[in-house]
């Protein structure tokens, strides 16, 4: 009987015990969720890259040759409104540092974008004869009193313009430097015997040089048509 009751009791008190280490179980095997802090934090991780990213576009956008620019200037744009507003979306993650330097990179490129515009605009604006030439000889000449003796360096000003800004010229472009150079003919053939030979022979190749890379241009134009 003793023995009996003594198995009775140890089958009590294992029953009793189930429960509770059941639900210790249960308390350990708990799911864990993410906290706010770690989400807030992975947030601020992902703005602060977005905004690495836009600050390097930025920089390579404002080293780019105009004339590149030019061409590009609406895709560069709606890249910019893409950019910044995914960054204005989570800005409020950002460091007052990181806040700082957004703001910097928006003002550097709405400063540069102004600049592309204006110049765009000008671009467009037919340019007078005069223009043209103070463009090509790189100051204000009146060719019609030039020295004899200024016109070797007025040839290779302009022959050296030619050669750095024809890629990007319009037909218009063209006919008005050729313009420019039928003025300094004028004039060299007014003051010619004044010059020494071999500043003439320098001129004369000028001169063919500038009528080949017209030709040249003229015979491209007929190859892409």
């Amino acid at each position: 009987m003793k023995r009996l009751a003594l198995s009775a009791s140890v089958l009590l008190a294992v029953l009793a015990l189930a429960p509770a280490a059941q639900a210790q179980q249960t308390t350990t095997q708990k799911p864990t969720t993410p906290s706010k802090t770690t989400t807030t934090s992975q947030t601020t991780s992902a703005v602060e890259q977005d905004l690495r990213v836009f600050s390097n576009w930025v920089s390579d956008k404002l080293s780019r040759a105009e004339s590149e620019v030019r061409r590009e200037l609406p895709k560069i744009s709606a890249e910019f409104d893409r950019q910044s507003q995914r960054i204005d979306k989570g800005v409020d993650s950002l460091s007052a540092q990181g806040k700082r330097e957004y703001g910097d990179q928006k003002k550097r490129y709405k400063d540069w974008a102004s600049k592309q515009d204006s110049l765009n605009t000008q671009a467009r604006r037919p340019e007078t004869a005069q223009q043209t030439q103070d463009r090509l000889l790189g100051e204000k000449v009146i060719l019609s009193r030039a020295r004899a003796t200024e016109l070797p360096d007025l040839y290779g000003r302009f022959i050296e313009a030619t050669r750095e800004q024809r890629r990007d010229w319009t037909a218009t472009d063209w006919s008005n430097a050729a313009a420019v150079l039928a003025n300094l003919n004028g004039r060299y053939e007014q003051v010619r015997e004044q010059i020494p030979l071999e500043s003439r022979i320098r001129i004369r190749s000028w001169q063919g040089e500038f009528r080949t890379l017209e030709a040249a241009r003229d015979a491209k134009e007929v190859i892409n048509k």
